[in-house]
């Protein structure tokens, strides 16, 4: 009798208690404490590694941003005396001195981050979402037995991210809820540094060594190996931070005829792109890709040539300012996007000046001006 009167008393307690639907507890609520995996070249940081910084500033405001450099000799200690100040919000310089990552191989680059994760237990690592962090991230992301969050182009919480998808047609929000650390790519044009103060230049973040006493290498030989880096001397900027690209597409029939996309190039100070379609017919190398295979740009000024608007190519450029199309086909997709459409020839724009009365825009073969 009196178990029945408990067990009712019970009942009637429970009943009241409120109905909790959902309950998600996240390993990566903690402190923020980033890890940032820096490419270098010459002795300087890379703007997208910068941009990558830029990131890990969203994920919290108490963030606690390492940056990881690795290589060896000269280069890499001139770039670890300029990583000390690159960006205010840098706390801490990590330095895999080796010989054994002057080469970006995702092999021995994977172990040293899942060794520095293991000593230093991270909330975070970043990346930009480039060739060396496409290639570094996803093994690092299977030792570490984490799923990586990719492309990211917004930062909304520390768990919460903003990454396009279908070639950039739609953005999905997305939450990570797996264990630490959270292991991101970042979009480096969607995140541009911020200009800081003479002050903030003035910070100097301290400098740490990387024990590498411990480093297994058995299992990074063999699995891959370099080669050589084949590379175009050029005094164009570089593709993927020139604020003007002039691009090349399947319409210009011929490598002749990009030469003089390259002409106009450097009376702007233009870096010069091309579609896929253009890589693979020969026309130029496949460094000048711009597109979803390629590189993504987001300059002041993008010009198109040539280039009917593949969804491909579309999603590594729509973010630019100013967009201009020349094209004879006016039902080329490109004209969706574009801010400024001209159906014109080639050959006509590189000998006759172009005013647009709509936008104040003037375009000849000298370069480009508003009026």
């Amino acid at each position: 009798m009196a178990t029945r009167v408990l067990i009712g008393a019970l009942r009637k307690t429970t009943s009241r208690l409120p109905t909790c639907r959902f309950l998600s507890v996240s390993p990566v609520s903690r402190f923020a404490s980033t890890l940032v995996i820096a490419e270098h070249e010459g002795g300087s940081i890379k703007a997208p590694s910068l941009s990558a910084v830029e990131a890990a500033k969203s994920l919290d405001k108490d963030n606690s941003i390492s940056m990881l450099l690795a290589g060896s000799g000269h280069s890499l200690q001139e770039a670890a005396a300029n990583a000390v100040s690159c960006h205010p919000s840098v706390s801490k310089v990590l330095v895999a001195d080796s010989d054994r990552f002057i080469h970006p191989l995702a092999e021995p680059w994977a172990k040293l981050i899942q060794l520095v994760q293991q000593r230093e237990n991270f909330s975070h690592i970043v990346v930009a979402s480039g060739s060396f962090g496409k290639n570094i991230l996803p093994r690092a992301a299977a030792l570490l037995d984490v799923s990586p969050v990719t492309d990211v182009i917004g930062i909304s919480e520390s768990t919460t991210f903003v990454r396009p998808i279908y070639a950039g047609n739609a953005l999905c929000t997305v939450r990570y809820t797996g264990a630490h650390p959270c292991m991101l790519t970042i979009r480096s044009t969607s995140f541009q540094v911020q200009p800081y103060s003479t002050d903030s230049k003035a910070h100097k973040a301290p400098i740490s060594q990387v024990d590498l006493s411990t480093f297994e290498e058995a299992d990074t030989i063999g699995k891959s190996q370099y080669v050589k880096l084949t590379s175009q001397d050029s005094e164009r900027p570089d593709l993927g931070n020139s604020r003007i690209v002039v691009t090349g597409g399947r319409g210009l029939k011929s490598a002749e005829n990009f030469k003089m996309l390259e002409k106009l190039a450097e009376k702007l100070g233009a870096a010069v792109g091309a579609t896929r379609a253009a890589v693979d017919a020969g026309f130029v190398p496949n460094d000048l890709q711009v597109g979803q295979t390629g590189k993504i740009v987001a300059p002041e000024l993008y010009m198109a040539f040539g280039v009917s608007g593949a969804i491909q190519h579309l999603a590594g450029m729509r973010d630019s300012k100013v967009i201009v199309a020349v094209n004879r086909d006016a039902d080329a997709p490109i004209f969706q996007v574009n801010s400024l459409s001209l159906s014109l020839s080639l050959g006509y724009l590189m000998g006759t000046e172009i005013k647009d009365s709509s936008c104040g825009f003037i375009l000849n073969a000298n370069g480009y001006k508003s009026s």
